[in-house]
């Protein structure tokens, strides 16, 4: 039998995101690491990039062209507006005889924006993440919004994208709306250096970590609580900070105790040598799908504690423990049951990491990435609609 010829190169646009390379979150991280990987294979890959977050020099990364557009930087502006006119470049590469085959918009907000790209017949996916308007950070207006979103995502786009199948199945008993569900990924990097430890004062295997943007539904100020209740002098390391939450940070910081390290946000290497050396890492998000910092912890062999959600149970598959945010007891006994045996949390990191390796690997998700962009190519759209 002939062997089918390889799929021809295609030409993505990826869109919604603060650009690469990766200096903010997840979806930051997402781009990057699918962006790489489709451009080595050959695809010519574009990601759109906000002023703040890419340098005007940057022009390429690894292979893949970047393109800055100006925003409005503000909490409520920021992605509308760059969301737009990337769409509109997008959009408008048609007229200029460079036309794109294939897009990902993600953020589900941006689902009022996916029109744009349907009336230049370029075909797109939406990525919808977790369940955005039950996220206590947003006010009325910020709810409704999402609302309104969550609803148009099940009509706009060409391909409704989930990334975990709690989320998946949300959409398909709630609007009877289909989505391909591709998962996050990881490729843990052993770092070089013990650097930030040293800076921090930290010794390995011997401090809690705990990593998220400081905002309400991510509950920092839960596992500060929480960690008051147990004993011993271990540190707890909480990464990360939030420019719009600056009054619900100092909350959390004066409800913590002297063993409460603060270091802000922490990306790249300093990251790797934080997840690669903790005793334990302390998961306690309540909205969103598959949460990409509870991913990398696993894949760094950590025995992880996490918030009690579908979702969150849907990732961690076992491994570890869990507790109950409005409940800060149930965190101190998970934390003081791995202080009593940290051989056992030692094994749960190993089962993590094995459990990781197998499910969320960033090829596999790429090759997933890569069925979706040529099935939208080739007009095959909501037709085809694999469940992972």
């Amino acid at each position: 039998m002939t062997p089918a010829p390889p799929a021809r190169p295609l030409r993505i646009a990826l869109l919604g995101s603060r650009g690469i390379p990766a200096r903010y979150g997840g979806y930051e991280t997402l781009l990057e690491e699918i962006g790489v990987r489709l451009a080595d294979r050959g695809h010519r890959v574009t990601v759109y990039c906000r002023p703040r977050y890419t340098r005007r020099d940057e022009r390429e990364f690894q292979g893949v062209r970047l393109v800055r557009l100006p925003t409005v930087a503000t909490k409520h502006l920021d992605t509308p507006v760059h969301t737009l006119l990337s769409c509109l470049h997008a959009g408008g590469q048609r007229l200029r005889g460079n036309r794109y085959d294939a897009a990902l918009v993600v953020n589900g907000a941006n689902a009022l924006f996916v029109p744009l790209l349907r009336l230049s017949g370029l075909p797109h996916a939406l990525h919808v993440d977790g369940i955005e308007k039950r996220r206590a950070k947003w006010g009325h207006l910020g709810r409704a919004v999402y609302a309104v979103s969550e609803r148009l995502a099940c009509r706009l786009p060409t391909v409704l994208l989930t990334d975990a199948e709690v989320i998946r199945q949300h959409y398909l008993a709630r609007y009877g709306t289909p989505s391909w569900m591709i998962t996050y990924g990881v490729e843990p990097r052993p770092p070089r250096t013990t650097g930030v430890l040293d800076e921090l004062g930290l010794n390995p295997r011997e401090y809690f970590l705990y990593v998220s943007r400081f905002e309400p539904e991510n509950h920092p100020l839960a596992v500060v609580e929480g960690y008051r209740q147990v004993g011993g002098d271990r540190p707890l390391v909480m990464v990360g900070d939030a420019p719009s939450a600056q009054r619900y940070i100092a909350r959390v910081r004066d409800r913590a105790d002297h063993r409460v390290l603060f270091p802000g946000a922490i990306y790249g290497e300093g990251y790797r040598e934080l997840l690669s050396h903790s005793l334990a890492y302390i998961h306690a998000t309540e909205v969103g799908g598959t949460h990409p910092a509870l991913v990398e912890a696993m894949g760094y062999g950590n025995c992880v504690v996490v918030n009690d959600t579908a979702e969150n149970r849907e990732v961690a598959s076992g491994c570890g423990h869990l507790f109950r945010v409005a409940e800060p007891a149930s965190l101190a006994a998970a934390l003081e049951a791995i202080v009593e045996d940290p051989s056992a949390a030692r094994r749960a990191g190993t089962a993590a990491a094995r459990h990781v390796a197998e499910t969320y690997n960033w090829d596999r998700v790429c090759d997933r990435y890569e069925a979706l962009f040529h099935a939208l190519a080739t007009g095959v759209g909501r037709s085809s609609t694999p469940a992972s």
